[in-house]
């Protein structure tokens, strides 16, 4: 499948695509086709250096690199989705993240789930972002077992930490994660880090020594099976596009504003417009470079 995608690809690129009509144009196919059935459709990374282009959402890697679906203090989840693929600075952040995870009681590693597809770019399922190799998810359930077989891993699941829709953290939340998320954000590498909004709160109140790294956990929907980490672009990847980096300070303030509006939840304003759907991630609307990143053998 991927050697006829990659002769497509090359030929629509080269403008030798065949036309049925004046209208149905090489350009035109390449910018109507969605690229999550594109991307989604490679199973192996290209054959380049190892380079992210574009955003988080709107994007793709080169040269990207295999987390082992098990290692001494890791296990990969869900191998059916060909998502433990990632940037090279991606796939040591989460090595150094699990050797330090393990050294927390009743942990033994980290279970890790999605980062990339083999490309990057957009997915069929399940994400907006992840698509230069540069985020990743970690279960929030302690990785006690690195022995779960392929069966196991695709039917176990994570648990959620939260309580009252995320407005504080539920029984479940330990000392452990407090540690773990703390060791996450601490490694420069780190742009910020997605949980939900009552483990921010709770991480405030516990914190007592330096705060600085609460900077970079930053509350978001959902993320209370999982925390989501998104790494800086890495030095001498001039294609790659950072995002605004967090406001200054702890971030705690915002946090609780978050917790309000959970419990307290403001009334929509009728006159708000409604949201236009966002258009379709096609290659065109890509960076020029994610061609070139199909094209690769």
């Amino acid at each position: 499948m991927v050697r006829y995608l990659v002769i497509f690809i090359s030929l629509c690129v080269l403008g030798a695509c065949a036309q049925t009509s004046a209208t149905d144009t090489p350009s035109t196919r390449l910018s109507s086709k969605e690229a999550k059935y594109l991307f989604g459709a490679v199973e192996t990374p290209s054959k380049q250096r190892a380079e992210p282009f574009g955003s988080y959402a709107k994007g793709c890697v080169a040269g990207a690199v295999q987390l082992p679906e098990t290692g001494p203090t890791w296990q990969a989840m869900r191998l059916s989705r060909n998502r433990n693929w990632g940037h090279p600075e991606m796939i040591d952040y989460l090595k150094t993240l699990s050797a330090k995870a393990a050294q927390q009681p009743g942990w033994r590693g980290l279970y890790i789930g999605d980062i990339s597809q083999p490309r990057g770019g957009p997915m069929l399922s399940g994400h907006a972002s992840h698509q230069m190799g540069l985020d990743a998810d970690i279960w929030m359930l302690p990785a006690n077992d690195l022995a779960l077989s392929v069966t196991d891993r695709e039917n176990i699941s994570s648990i959620s930490m939260r309580r009252a829709n995320g407005a504080y953290t539920n029984d479940k939340w330990t000392r452990q994660h407090h540690e773990i998320l703390k060791a996450a954000a601490q490694d420069p590498r780190v742009a910020r880090i997605f949980v939900f909004a009552g483990a921010k709160v709770q991480m405030c109140k516990d914190e007592k020594g330096d705060r600085a790294w609460l900077r970079k956990i930053r509350p978001w929907y959902g993320h209370h099976y999982h925390f989501h980490v998104r790494l800086s672009c890495p030095e001498g990847a001039p294609g790659c596009e950072n995002q605004a980096p967090p406001p200054a300070g702890d971030g705690c303030e915002d946090a609780e504003v978050w917790v309000k509006n959970i419990l307290n939840p403001p009334k929509p304003d009728p006159n708000a417009p409604k949201p236009k759907p966002k258009p379709p991630l096609t290659l065109t609307r890509l960076p020029n470079q994610c061609a070139a990143v199909l094209q690769s053998n």
